[in-house]
Parts: C-alpha cells; structure tokens; sequence
C-alpha cells in the first residue's frame, strides 16, 4: 500500500531525510521510532501528503503521490488517510460530534449524516455518552479518543498517529493503545510515531530512524 524509494528531503541546507526506502503492506501496524530530528515528523507528513520528497518517489495504493497536482493530493488524502495529533489539535468551542463531524463537512457529507456518523464514532471509542460535551470538559485521554473518532470520520484505510500518547498519563496511554491495536484488528493500517521504547513495542514492526537514514526496517 505504501512504498518510499530513495527519498530525500531538503529544508534549504539542511537535509531532513537522506534517501529512505520502505514499503508497509495493507493492514501493518507501524511504529516510526528514534530520537529528536532523526527525521520521523518529515517522514510522517510526507505520508500524510502534507509535504513532498525534494527528490525520490512515495508510492501510495499505486498512485505516484510525491508528483499528484495539489488537488489530487487533497482528495487522496481525504480519502484514504486519517490524523492523530499529539496535541489533540480540537476545536475548543465544539462539541465532541461536532469536533468530529469537521472532516466530513469538508468531504461534502449531508449534515445529518455527519450527526449520524460521529455519534457512531464516538461510541465506538467509548465516548457515547459524551458527544455534546467540548474539549475543555474531557479529560486527556477522552480528548484523544475523540481525536481518533475525527480521524476515522471519512472511512480512511490508513490512520498515521504522530506521538499520540505524549501528552496522556500511563493510564490513557494503554487506553489509547488498546484502541489502536483494535482499529488495526479491524483491517486498518496503523503508522504511529514515537521516541517511547515500550509504545513502540506494540506495533508489529518498527522503522529506526537516525540523522535522516533509515536504521532498520
């Protein structure tokens, strides 16, 4: 489903990734691991096609994304990929649903449907009974299972998760990870970045990276 080939990214002089080449198969939990500025975050937001490759190829469901014109990458984003945030990144004046409906109101959803669907989805990570409550009423950990319903909205069949415990207690934390496990059960591909040893554990396979070059795959 996702191939790198020799990728290399460029921030003016400094050079973020030195050629990175990897394939994950459809339905692999990933965990993206090594230490500050070892290039994870690059690597996840050229991924997420937030960011391109200054030279190589990233391969997404067949389709070259690294040379897709910026609406293409937009509605293949759309389509196949979810977000979770480190910070959570939520809306603090909308409710928990509406928080989650925000993604299929870009993608065009009826907004019944919208209402519909993220009540679905917050019972699915545990939050039925909360949809009306706003972030600043959620505890940590409530917060980012609403964060993951968001990032399930639209269907994606890849979830990337850019350290999604940092900001949670031990607690939440094996919460959260539970959670992840089950999506990636469920058939979804998992990639999730992190400097935890112990979080890393969890996935089925962990890419190392370090000074921008992939240490083992």
């Amino acid at each position: 489903m996702i191939r790198f080939e020799d990728v290399v990214r460029f921030y003016g002089d400094f050079q973020a990734l030195a050629g990175v080449s990897f394939a994950i198969a459809k339905g692999e939990f990933v965990a993206i691991m090594g230490p500050s500025g070892c290039g994870k975050s690059t690597m996840l937001n050229i991924l997420g096609l937030l960011d391109r490759p200054t030279s190589g190829r990233y391969v997404l469901d067949g389709a070259d994304a690294s040379s897709l014109a910026d609406d293409k990458r937009t509605l293949l984003r759309r389509a196949k990929i979810g977000f979770v945030f480190q910070a959570f990144n939520l809306l603090p004046r909308l409710s928990a649903a509406e928080n989650v409906s925000l993604p299929m109101s870009y993608a065009g959803v009826h907004s019944a449907e919208q209402r519909t669907r993220a009540e679905d989805l917050l019972h699915r990570v545990g939050l039925g009974r909360k949809c009306g409550r706003t972030p600043l009423e959620l505890s940590g950990g409530e917060r980012q299972r609403v964060g993951i319903a968001r990032a399930l909205a639209n269907g994606p069949d890849i979830l990337l998760a850019d350290e999604p415990t940092g900001n949670l207690d031990s607690k939440s934390s094996a919460e959260i990870l539970a959670l992840f496990k089950e999506l990636h059960a469920e058939g979804k591909t998992v990639i999730l970045v992190t400097h935890d040893a112990g979080i890393g554990a969890t996935a089925q396979r962990t890419l190392r990276m370090k000074d921008g070059r992939l240490q083992q795959a």
